[in-house]
């Protein structure tokens, strides 16, 4: 404020001495009050009261607004710097960070102008207020990327996953003439149930598509001719990240999709978001476990554009953040091997699964399952698994000394423990024979006879000796099995045949006859170069290794896995275990075993048949596998 005279200045202080005291002194002080209010009331989000404190509040209003909506969610962090005032007028410089959501900070200096008004200073409502090279008739366009995600590799190094067409069958509810039939026909194509299309259809607003399902290229032209001219049905195509098959390693490698809430929430670092809806991100597996790693950091850019999108005005670029691309995460899995496995399982029209690992180093070469599995149980299923126990059973009573391979044995066809009979199959007797005989024949009843005479806790210290029971710390689960200690009377019986209380996954299967096969115990691997999954077991001694392998070979020479006889050196046990309350009970079937020679050399695996009734199943996967291998 101006004096007009001296003596009315005088007068003036006077009177009212303190109150002009405090908008005097060339005003500086009170300039910067104002600015500095204007800016918290801007970055705590009032936007009214900041817009109160300017030249034009409607004007201003519009201004912050469509800032807010320009930079969706951020929030501002505002540094007051220097302040200068001058005949009225004051600049008051100020750097802005703007913490946008999923993206890096984004920070410029600024300056506000402000005038001295009757009573206080006020800023300047303009656009500049926002940044300095915005205009009337302009706004800020935001946008954000992530760069192209780092790949998850097979053992050589070569990207398993890449950009893949994809059809997404959906419906224009627009465009429909007769639902029912619609929705039928869709049915029957694709396998989604008539009624959840028509539900979809009817509760979508209008004009949205509505999805049916997304099919691979090759999946949609199978169902073309079905689907492609029923009114109302529609089908957008675009690329996604996929890998080789629909069913290649599933539960190892995982998927990559739509960003979920639960994904963003668990990716959020110190309650931030790092990631934002509709970015493409691991939903499962290693793709989910390894996402920072993967995916990179997202960049961002910012454009000058005019508000009046009917021009086509691209804008002019202010400021920009690159992307930081990922690091390939790379896996152990050998594709030829995945494939062998993956047309093995395919071929079966029960849950089946096969883990192949890698003696000597337990790298998990490949772990399969077919559609209509649940694609977990190859690593972190509970099953019971039959006769295949025998070859920890057998590694116990070896140790303990009670019987060598050439031991005469008693397998008669059926046996008692404490009142509860116990058979082989069809209640076969083979009289006494060589314990080798015994375990190629599986007959239940030596085991249970030879087992009960074991001290307490020899089944469950020959399985710790393979790694059984130990709390892997990997990245995707596996369950390494349970076998109790303290088992007596009829269940101690049950578990020295795999049933009982006993408990594997495929995936701890294959660790152990890897562990044999390879004469030392393995820890599973599941990505190379990552930190142990834990301690090496044990393992029993290399005598007993020696005396157990040739056992194996005769189960296939000779014994219950005779079909694999020309599959080349291959060594196993095969299992039928009970489950369920169904009188005659079901059962799954299993083989597990190694081969030492064949393409791509010596190779441990565990086929598993979910209730497939017999180990016969799970041998003819075997040997499906073995025959695709080569």
């Amino acid at each position: 404020m101006r004096a007009r005279s001296g003596s009315l200045l005088l007068t003036s202080v006077l009177l009212a001495g303190p109150v002009l005291a405090a908008c005097s002194g060339g005003g500086e002080d009170e300039a910067r009050q104002a600015a500095q209010a204007f800016l918290d009331d801007w970055a705590d989000g009032d936007a009214a009261a900041a817009a109160a404190a300017t030249t034009d509040p409607d004007a201003a209003t519009t201004f912050l607004e469509q800032a807010a909506t320009d930079l969706p969610d951020a929030t501002l962090a505002a540094e007051l710097g220097a302040v200068t005032v001058e005949d009225g007028t004051a600049t008051a410089a100020w750097t802005a960070t703007w913490d946008l959501v999923a993206a890096p900070d984004w920070s410029y200096e600024a300056t506000l102008r402000l005038e001295e008004g009757e009573d206080s200073w006020v800023v300047v409502a303009e656009p500049t207020v926002v940044h300095p090279e915005l205009a009337e008739g302009q706004h800020l366009v935001l946008s954000r990327a992530l760069p192209e995600r780092a790949a998850l590799t097979d053992a050589s190094g070569a990207p398993l996953f890449t950009l893949t067409e994809v059809v997404d069958v959906g419906v224009d509810p627009a465009q429909v003439t007769d639902l029912p039939a619609l929705a039928g026909a869709l049915s029957a194509a694709t396998g989604i149930e008539a009624a959840t299309i028509t539900a979809d259809v009817q509760a979508a607003p209008a004009g949205q598509f509505v999805p049916v399902i997304t099919l691979r290229r090759p999946a949609f032209e199978a169902i073309r001719a079905q689907v492609f001219d029923l009114p109302g049905a529609v089908f957008p195509t675009r690329t996604r990240l996929l890998a080789p098959s629909a069913q290649f390693a599933e539960a190892l490698i995982g998927r990559v999709g739509a960003a979920t809430a639960e994904i963003l929430e668990e990716s959020a670092e110190d309650g931030e978001p790092r990631y934002a809806p509709g970015d493409q991100l691991g939903t499962s597996g290693l793709q989910r476990v390894y996402q920072d790693q993967l995916a990179g950091t997202p960049g961002f850019a910012v454009r000058v554009a005019a508000l009046d999108e009917t021009i086509g005005d691209e804008g002019r670029e202010i400021a920009a953040v690159d992307p930081v691309p990922g690091e390939p995460v790379q896996t152990p899995l050998v594709p030829a091997v995945q494939n062998a496995a993956d047309a093995a399982v395919a071929a079966e029209p029960r849950p089946t699964h096969i883990v192949v690992v890698r003696p000597g180093t337990g790298e998990l070469l490949a772990v399969s399952s077919n559609e209509v599995a649940d694609a977990g149980n190859a690593l972190v299923g509970r099953f019971p698994p039959g006769s295949s126990m025998k070859a920890i059973t057998a590694t116990a009573l070896l140790s303990a000394g009670t019987v060598t391979p050439d031991s005469a044995v008693p397998c008669p066809g059926t046996t008692v423990v404490e009142g509860r009979e116990f058979e082989n199959q069809d209640q076969f007797d083979l009289g006494t024979v060589p314990f080798t005989e015994a375990f190629a024949e599986s007959c239940n009843t030596t085991f249970i006879q030879q087992g009960m005479q074991l001290p307490e806790g020899a089944l469950a210290d020959a399985a710790a000796a393979f790694g059984v029971g130990t709390d892997w710390q990997l990245p995707v689960d596996v369950f390494s099995g349970s076998v109790p200690a303290d088992s007596t009377g009829t269940t101690k019986a049950a578990n020295m045949i795999g049933q009982g209380q006993v408990l594997m996954s495929p995936a701890q299967m294959a660790l152990v006859v890897a562990g044999i096969a390879g004469g030392t115990p393995v820890a599973p691997v599941e990505v190379v170069g990552a930190e142990p999954a834990g301690a090496v077991p044990s393992g029993p001694g290399p005598q007993v290794l020696d005396a157990l392998r040739p056992m194996m070979r005769q189960v296939v020479l000779t014994g219950t896995a005779a079909a694999l006889a020309d599959r080349g050196e291959v060594f196993g046990k095969t299992g039928t275990a009970e489950f369920g309350t169904n009188t005659p009970p079901d059962s799954h079937g299993w083989f597990v075993g190694y081969r030492l020679d064949g393409a791509g050399g010596p190779i441990a695996f565990a086929v598993l048949v979910e209730a497939g009734q017999s180990s016969g199943a799970a041998v003819a996967v075997a040997d499906a596998f073995l025959g695709a291998l080569g």
